[in-house]
């Protein structure tokens, strides 16, 4: 007999070395057909428990991370050392199986997987879904309806968790009722009746916030280059600029309210009409750090200089725009990424709660990101 191990009872295949400590059990070997060799077949379960020297069940309930079971952490631990030293993994297929849903996340998308924010709000999933042990599976439809149900059914035919619905813009959606057949969050986006839970940018309090930092450098006829004025933002920054003329004591002047698309020919143009008013305007707030950029081009025509003759401040923070404006552009960031993370969180704790609740409509922070521009 090896003196370095004696067999730890009869039939296991737990060995105890002199020093009293478990050794791995052996591992049956399987013939493998394409190489004519023998190679070890991979671990179970229950290999897992005979070296940590504890019940399948709790192997089950440590990897599993079922905390109302009570296992003692020095349990736990052997059991992850266990797991560890045999090189366990869980069957996948067999999750699915049980609990007829993968650990996997749907994240549907209309553009934003081709957007300058897709890189934040993505990450942002991502970040959230690992620490969980969770995937995404990620599509871009292109806004095509379509191809957006398709890629939904093709998800549900893979057992996915739950659904996130992603917009490239903060807008109200229609999404397939198909959505709606397990657990989904709807981000950048909400539907009418609010029937589904969603995360959306607080745009009211990030207009107020930006026409307030302008109030606050003492000026007192702040023209606003707003984006469409259909979309959701346009409408919330409205609000948020109005709210904070009035908290102010100045009257709402719609004189020097221009409405156009997010790019910069929109911020150029509106500029150029906005300096033509004979009490022109001595700050701007524009509705996208693009518009932001046209305005710049328009000034530096007139001669007039930032922020000396007229302040500016954008709205979003696109960095490859904002910072390296010159001088740097004060603008709101938009909680991408933060946006992105509560989506994840929210989905799985609808996973882990089966108690039907009303759907919350959460709106996240905008905060000021002040630079040289104002």
């Amino acid at each position: 007999m090896d003196l370095g191990s004696v067999p730890a009872a009869p039939g296991s295949n737990v060995a105890l070395r002199a020093d009293g400590a478990a050794t791995a059990p052996a591992v049956p070997e399987v013939f493998d057909e394409m190489t004519h060799r023998r190679s070890p077949k991979p671990p179970k379960m229950t290999d897992v428990a005979e070296l940590a020297g504890v019940s399948q069940t709790t192997v089950s309930f440590v990897i599993n991370n079922v905390t109302s079971a009570g296992i003692a952490e020095e349990t736990r631990l052997r059991v992850w050392a266990a797991v560890r030293q045999l090189g366990y993994r869980t069957n996948a297929a067999a999750k699915v199986l049980r609990t007829n849903r993968s650990h996997v996340i749907g994240f549907i998308t209309d553009e934003v997987a081709s957007t300058p924010f897709a890189g934040d709000i993505i990450k942002g999933a991502q970040d959230v879904a690992w620490l969980n042990k969770r995937l995404l599976m990620i599509l871009n439809t292109n806004s095509k309806s379509e191809v957006e149900e398709s890629a939904i059914e093709m998800m549900l035919e893979q057992r996915v968790g739950g659904f996130i619905y992603a917009a490239m813009c903060h807008q109200e959606v229609n999404p397939p009722p198909s959505l709606r057949e397990i657990p989904a969050v709807l981000l950048n986006c909400y539907c009418r009746d609010r029937s589904l839970p969603s995360v959306v940018p607080d745009e009211v309090t990030g207009g107020r916030r930006a026409t307030e930092l302008l109030i606050g450098k003492g000026h007192r006829r702040i023209g606003f280059i707003n984006i469409l004025p259909y979309l959701p933002p346009a409408r919330g920054r409205l609000e948020g600029y109005k709210h904070a003329l009035s908290e102010h004591g100045i009257a709402y002047d719609p004189a020097l309210v221009f409405h156009g698309n997010s790019f910069a020919d929109s911020g150029y143009a509106s500029t150029k009409e906005l300096m033509l008013l004979p009490d022109r305007p001595t700050a701007l707030f524009c509705g996208t750090d693009r518009v932001a950029m046209g305005a710049y081009e328009a000034l530096s025509e007139l001669g007039l200089a930032i922020p000396r003759d007229v302040a500016v401040i954008g709205f979003d923070n696109q960095e490859l725009v904002a910072a390296y404006l010159r001088p740097s552009l004060s603008t709101m960031a938009m909680p991408y990424y933060e946006m992105g993370q509560w989506a994840v969180r929210y989905l799985i704790d609808m996973f882990e709660h089966d108690d039907p609740v009303s759907p919350i409509q959460q709106m996240l922070d905008t905060p000021l990101i002040e630079r040289e521009s104002a």
